[in-house]
């Protein structure tokens, strides 16, 4: 619903009848609607980061393991039968609240950590130079998957985003330039 209608276009009505509950019982269960979007958007961070991650740390190639997590990325926001995009990139940066904003900051952090660690084990596996810059491009594939999304939400056609994730993944494993 928050996905839908953004934060600000969600009421308490609107909760009430989307979640089959009384008032009362929405309100002793769940709190306020900020404390209901920061459940809902912990949720589905969650499950949605647990398929990426997946899908990057799995057993292969450096460059299939950021292929796959880009294509996952597209694969997320162009879901048939749910809106484009992404609540985490498309929705939630829009609210105006503290706790809002570092549980995306969090999230974000938390998300390069994972690929500087596939990475270093890139460097280790010999896929990737010793000097690979594994801060960096971490940053830059997180900003490709947010780029990936936001195409998705203005509706970029899912097999154009898809050849796009391959070739961002080209693009962030090419070696530095002298």
């Amino acid at each position: 619903m928050f996905w839908s209608k953004g934060y600000d276009g969600v009421t308490i009505d609107d909760l009430v009848e989307g979640m089959g509950v009384g008032r009362p019982s929405l309100y002793a269960v769940f709190g306020d609607k900020r404390a209901i979007f920061l459940r809902a958007l912990k949720a589905y961070a969650e499950r949605k980061g647990a398929s990426a991650a997946k899908a990057l740390l799995s057993p292969q190639s450096l460059r299939d393991s950021v292929a796959g997590f880009l294509r996952y990325t597209v694969e997320s926001a162009t879901e048939e039968g749910s809106a484009r995009g992404c609540l985490l990139m498309c929705v939630a940066p829009l609210v105006n609240d503290a706790e809002v904003q570092r549980f995306l900051q969090s999230t974000v952090v938390g998300g390069a950590a994972l690929l500087e660690r596939r990475f270093r084990d890139g460097i280790s596996a010999g896929d990737i130079p010793p000097d690979f810059p594994v801060a960096v491009r971490a940053i830059q594939v997180t900003d490709f998957a947010r780029g990936l999304t936001m195409r998705a939400q203005i509706g970029t056609p899912r097999k154009t985003l898809l050849k796009e994730a391959e070739e961002a993944a080209d693009l962030v494993l090419q070696a530095r330039r002298g």
